[in-house]
């Protein structure tokens, strides 16, 4: 069965005769055969396409069952799409895909990006609730997973795909639906060509919710496209690249699959999780590039008997969804090299509003910042009274251009709120350098007021981190008869390492100032966390203000 060819009305489009030269050798890749096409603009997905075609023989998965090369992988994808499109013909539906990292959950994401479908991550290591309130919002008529998360979407309507590979326990319903099953059905197809404006929706993902009620943002085609442009400027992927899948690809790495793919590099799927999978990954499947949360990389770092020969061909260690305090940064140049990178951005939007490279690592002054601006987007610091403010200034960063979402699902009101005469209100309070360096202070409802004077967080974690027994800690505030709020702190201490409250206090006033000083410590064996990976500030807060004595 062929793919049905819908444009954005939903209709059978006819193709143009001028266009069938340039994809006839993609088609002839896959085995598909040649028909007319029409295209309105260039999409995200096009990028794989036109690498299938560049380097049909080189490797685009590394997975633990074996190698696919980028022929293979557009036969799957093409295939795949199909079998989507003949379950729901309809443009700009959406597709849950919940399941861990693997080769299929990259096919399954090519291929709802290759047929106009809406990509909806759902993060395996959610809560059934939280995973439901977004079924329910979004209301996807396809549901992709593993089979381990069955029970998390027990009882959600949506059209029920499986993954499957060796690495996985098979589905024990011979009736079910699979991906490779769906790939055979439609083995030989053509990838269905749709037509788009570039501000409808590629993705709709939800935001952390460390800091409030989670809302989908709206992730457009031209913001994908942006992102793919900025990552690959930023980080000069090449053919040669091999990125080490770390982190959840319903998260931080989805923004870093075409991107790779898109330069010909090769995506390394691990064989497990956590720090020792992520070392293997570099030391024996050569690993060149990946990104993780900061937590990954002190806890790589603190493997027994790692060197940095472990890391053989590692060029770019990118690191993000958390600040790294200068002393961090200062261990893991001196362990890894000059790699390290860093990016700031939001869901609102993806990834790569500002960069660091690991030239801009070479200047201390650098540290506590996040980067220059990339392309395809500006970023400006505002007053609460809509002004931009001059360089040196603290306010609000703000950002506009093509990286920017479109709004939020079904919520007028917040998207209203969040993006006002195109810029978008980050939430963030920061300062811009004269050299056009982005340095943020904290989230504006982070900002702790102290006897009139404002504490911005992340100096005091800045500050508090660098005591050598901190292994972690998040600062905030609680109400205060006398001071307005009290700024706290939360610590995880290195494992075998001790302090006491009053030594970490007396550390912190020594370099800061009584102002910013803690009034109290609080202790944690393990700091909650969100499911990627980010200190849940709003629970640490809650769990210091349920020990604190009722109000009199």
């Amino acid at each position: 069965m062929q793919p049905r060819l819908l444009g954005e009305s939903g209709q059978i489009r006819s193709f143009k005769a001028s266009e069938v030269k340039r994809w006839q050798e993609v088609l002839k890749l896959s085995g598909a055969k040649a028909e007319s096409i029409e295209k309105d603009s260039m999409y995200p997905c096009d990028f794989f396409w036109r690498a299938a075609q560049r380097w049909p023989e080189r490797t685009a998965i590394d997975a633990p069952e074996g190698a696919i090369t980028y022929k293979a992988l557009a036969n799957r994808v093409a295939a795949l799409a199909a079998g989507l499109m003949a379950i729901d013909p309809s443009p700009q539906s959406r597709v849950g895909i919940c399941a861990s990292n693997s080769a299929e959950h990259i096919t399954a994401l090519l291929a709802v990006l290759a047929c106009g479908k809406v990509w909806v991550p759902l993060n395996p290591k959610s809560t059934r609730p939280e995973i439901r309130r977004i079924i329910d919002v979004t209301e996807p008529s396809i549901l992709v997973m593993d089979e381990a998360c069955s029970d998390l979407l027990d009882g959600a309507p949506g059209f029920r795909i499986f993954c499957t590979s060796e690495q996985k326990t098979q589905t024990n319903n011979t009736d079910d639906v699979t991906i490779a099953k769906l790939c055979a059905q439609h083995e030989g197809a053509l990838r269905p060509y749709f037509s788009q404006p570039l501000q409808a929706t590629q993705a709709i993902k939800f935001t952390g919710g460390t800091t409030g009620p989670p809302k989908g943002v709206m992730q457009t085609y031209r913001a994908w496209m942006a992102n793919i442009s900025n990552q690959i400027h930023a980080w000069g992927f090449d053919e040669h690249e091999r990125y080490i899948l770390a982190a959840p690809i319903t998260h931080g790495t989805s923004t870093y699959v075409l991107p790779i793919l898109a330069q010909g590099g090769c995506h390394v799927v691990l064989k497990g999780t956590g720090a020792e999978a992520v070392r293997t990954g570099f030391k024996e499947r050569g690993g060149t590039a990946s990104f993780m949360p900061p937590t990954l990389v002190y806890m790589l770092m603190a493997l027994p008997d790692v060197s940095r020969s472990d890391f053989p061909r590692l060029r770019r260690l990118i690191y993000g969804g958390a600040p790294m305090p200068s002393d961090k940064i200062r261990e893991v140049r001196e362990f890894f090299g000059p790699v390290l990178c860093t990016t700031y951005g939001q869901t609102e939007a993806p990834q790569i509003l500002t960069a660091m490279r690991p030239e801009d690592f070479e200047d201390p002054r650098n540290w506590a910042s996040v980067g220059r601006t990339s392309w395809f987007n500006d970023v400006a610091i505002m007053a609460p009274d809509g002004e931009l403010l001059p360089t040196g200034e603290v306010g609000e960063v703000v950002a506009k251009g093509d990286l920017v979402m479109s709004g939020y699902w079904r919520l007028p009101e917040k998207t209203a709120e969040t993006l006002v005469d195109g810029w978008l209100h980050t939430g963030d309070r920061g300062l811009i350098d004269e050299r056009g360096y982005l340095y943020l202070k904290d989230r504006l409802k982070d900002m702790i007021i102290t006897g009139g004077f404002n504490v911005y967080p992340v100096d005091v974690e800045n500050a508090l981190g660098q005591h050598p027994a901190v292994h972690e800690c998040a600062v905030f505030g609680i109400p205060d008869d006398k001071w307005g709020e009290s700024v706290q702190a939360a610590v995880q201490l290195r494992q075998d390492m001790q302090a006491t409250g009053e030594e970490l206090i007396a550390f912190v006033r020594e370099r800061l100032g009584p102002v910013q000083t803690p009034k109290h410590i609080h202790f944690f064996e393990t700091l909650p966390r969100s499911p990627v990976g980010k200190v849940l500030k709003t629970a640490v807060r809650d769990q210091a203000l349920s020990k604190l004595p009722p109000p009199h």
